[in-house]
């Protein structure tokens, strides 16, 4: 599902920083306020991006549906113009019978031919041949006539049936805007309250919400488990002091992002060029990093494992749009980054 990015400038985060330097500190019932306001909001947007994915599914099964039962009416209607046209054919045959039969003696009354005729057995074999011509005729016009009714009966029904999907989909789809509508209004009320966090320079605690099912079988996962692949790790250009350090994932904000395996959160911190971000260790020294959050669900010194939430994307710090930027490092610090895909791909996860 794609969301409306808003670029933030460069400068974002040095104007937050400036005016939280000036602006009065809150007072501890404010940030008590805002505290219980943040959970709520990282919960609405969670629940949001749940609902707008089984919206936007209903929606495409609508819409392939309606395509088959379209097509399905279209089919229909080929078969019936050929039992139509079939039946044409069969009366132009019995119309040339007819003719046949009337230059043939046909106009002439039964018992008449029978008296003038000089073989009256090979005249009454002819009249019994002509009969069963008439009568296989006037058969299969009929079994072609009520099969067209059939078609045409069955025609009507795919149309309805098309219909009732169109307007059913066209629903969905009405819901489904609706949707992505409150999601694009939490995800930036979501997107102020981290801002305020990263401004202040301290987080709030962990936003406790409802874990996925525990991931079986795998012991490594991608950090994002639906994304496009941005910025790469060793890029280089005007927004990166030297080279890019991970791998940049264009998600939307609140995107749920997971710990890509086991491991212990050694850091979880609001400020700074990485804006609010998570630090996890994992067994054989490496760690790995997520960085421009807009929410964190963990707290420092807790276990977690493959695939649970640690936190959801924002773009909070030196970020230009929301994305999650997603470090593996040989160390806790800056600069000792290795390429998270070739990392990943090691461990059998394929960006």
């Amino acid at each position: 599902m794609r969301h409306r990015h808003r670029r933030r400038c460069p400068l974002f985060a040095l104007v937050l920083t400036t005016l939280g330097a000036l602006a009065t500190p809150a007072t501890a019932a404010e940030e008590s306020d805002r505290a219980a306001e943040e959970p709520g909001t990282s919960a609405k947007v969670a629940r949001l991006y749940k609902e707008a994915a089984k919206a936007t599914q209903e929606y495409e099964q609508g819409r392939r549906a309606a395509d088959l039962q379209r097509a399905d009416a279209k089919r229909l209607r080929r078969l019936l113009d050929r039992q139509r046209n079939e039946v044409r054919m069969l009366q132009t045959d019995l119309g040339r019978i007819a003719r046949a039969q009337y230059r043939s003696g046909g106009g002439i009354p039964y018992t008449a031919q029978l008296l003038l005729a000089a073989d009256p057995d090979e005249l009454m074999r002819g009249q019994r041949a002509a009969w069963q011509a008439d009568l296989a005729v006037d058969n299969a016009i009929a079994r072609t006539q009520r099969a067209a009714r059939r078609l045409d009966a069955d025609e009507q029904k795919a149309k309805a049936a098309w219909h009732a999907l169109e307007k059913r989909t066209a629903q969905l789809a009405g819901l489904k805007r609706g949707i992505e509508a409150k999601l694009d209004e939490a995800q930036w009320t979501l997107q102020g309250e981290a801002d305020r966090q990263v401004t202040a320079g301290r987080c709030r605690g962990a936003v406790r919400l409802d874990q996925p099912p525990p991931v079986t079988g795998r012991k490594w996962v991608a950090p994002v488990e639906t994304y496009e692949l941005s910025a790469g790790f060793g890029g280089t250009g005007a927004r990166w002091a030297n080279r890019h350090t991970g791998q940049d994932f264009a998600v939307g904000i609140g995107a749920p992002v997971r710990a890509v395996g086991a491991g212990r959160v050694v850091r979880v911190k609001c400020g700074a060029g990485f804006g609010m971000e998570v630090l996890v260790k994992h067994s054989g020294g490496y760690y790995s990093q997520y960085a421009h959050l807009a929410a964190v669900t963990v707290d420092q010194g807790e276990r977690v494992r493959p695939g649970q939430w640690v936190g959801q994307a924002g773009t909070t710090g030196n970020s230009t749009g929301p994305h999650l930027h997603f470090e593996v490092r040989l160390t806790p610090q800056l600069g000792s980054g290795v390429d998270p895909r070739e990392w990943l791909a090691e461990r059998g996860v394929e960006l």
